[in-house]
């Protein structure tokens, strides 16, 4: 690999720990916009059936290009879950070096220049961790092929439309400052699908080549923007205590916290623990009501939160009752991701708001 080409890479490599600084990631969620500009590998291609004054035996041949650079702009919308969609425009440029025709090698100059747009569907794998979200991706399209060729023995600009595919593989490292912003780093890999077939003139007899199956491999840069970025609901304020009277105050109410895995509403092992206790604990003391409250953290939609609190509710106070808690004592609510015990930004996994709290009142 050439000195330019490994500085390159590695400075693209480098470049999103610069803008990333301890920011959480974070499923996208809602509409997005993106970008992206980098460096362009284009395979050569080959030549079949280079036909010549009609010639009635063709001869092989193969353009060689220099590496060029590509741009893409992106509109998406993620569902929250990992998975993203997205309409994508995009263009390749490359310039020619030579040409080797039936054996014999020549320089000649012009350019090829693909553009387009394709139909993208992504995932991104959540690692658990608060600095970056690799993601994998697809998409079909159509582009442009425009070639345009220059020698001593042809001279041609030509454009032609083909089907085309593209593979993706990146990282996203959000922007701590912006929220809602992340940089991407990216590899693709674009192919035009088939053969592309120009016709052309030399030295004024009519000829015609067939190009085969374009190649490009890419590494991009770019930037990520969702348009819509959820605010958490602010924490409930903790309620006070009433004034005691004179006389002797009631006990005061006994919490128990309960916690869970994420997504998760099945009992651990020492959430069972703290459920038998505060059902112990209401057999000895002057309690009337318990109170089974679900919450979540804020990955996720409020939608499915909500019902995702109110399963843990549901699950917990189940447990009381195998403890012998009667059921007509207990009283179940869900709050989904709102009234966090440790206030986050959306789309954070926070493992203190997975929660459920028992109230012995």
């Amino acid at each position: 690999m050439k000195f330019r080409v490994a500085l390159l890479t590695a400075t693209v490599l480098a470049a999103p720990f610069a803008f990333s600084h301890a920011a959480s990631a974070q499923p996208v969620t809602g509409m997005y916009v993106a970008g992206g500009a980098g460096y362009n590998i284009a395979d050569g291609q080959k030549g079949k059936d280079v036909f010549i004054n009609r010639a009635a035996v063709p001869y092989e041949g193969r353009l060689i290009f220099h590496n060029g650079y590509a741009g893409m702009a992106s509109f998406g919308y993620g569902f929250g879950n990992g998975f993203r969609v997205e309409i994508e425009g995009d263009y390749i440029h490359d310039n020619l070096a030579k040409t080797s025709i039936a054996g014999t090698a020549f320089k000649n100059g012009g350019n090829a220049a693909r553009y387009g747009a394709f139909v993208n569907a992504d995932y991104d794998f959540d690692i658990d961790s608060p600095y970056l979200y690799p993601y994998v991706g697809a998409g079909v399209g159509w582009q442009e092929n425009r070639l345009d060729y220059r020698s001593p023995y042809a001279n041609f600009n030509k454009t032609k439309g083909a089907l085309a595919y593209q593979g993706i593989v990146g990282l996203a490292f959000p922007v701590a400052y912006v929220p809602g912003l992340s940089a991407t780093l990216e590899y693709r890999f674009v192919a035009v699908a088939g053969s592309t077939k120009y016709h052309f003139g030399v030295s004024g007899a009519p000829a015609s080549v067939k190009l085969g199956h374009q190649y490009n491999n890419q590494i991009m840069l770019g930037l990520r923007y969702e348009l819509y970025t959820p605010q958490p609901a602010a924490p409930a304020p903790t309620p006070t205590a009433a004034p005691m009277a004179a006389a002797p105050a009631p006990a005061p109410a006994r919490t128990y916290l309960v916690f869970f895995d994420w997504n998760q509403a099945s009992l651990t092992p020492r959430a069972t623990q703290i459920i038998a206790q505060a059902a112990s604990d209401s057999h000895t003391a002057q309690t009337t009501t318990l109170d089974v409250s679900g919450y979540t953290d804020t990955s996720g939609t409020p939608a499915y939160n909500m019902g995702l609190s109110q399963r843990r509710a549901q699950a917990v106070a189940a447990q009381l009752v195998t403890d012998g808690v009667p059921q007509s004592e207990i009283a179940i609510h869900a709050y989904g991701e709102t009234h966090l015990l440790v206030p986050t930004g959306p789309g954070v996994r926070e493992p203190q708001n997975r929660r459920v709290e028992i109230v012995l009142q």
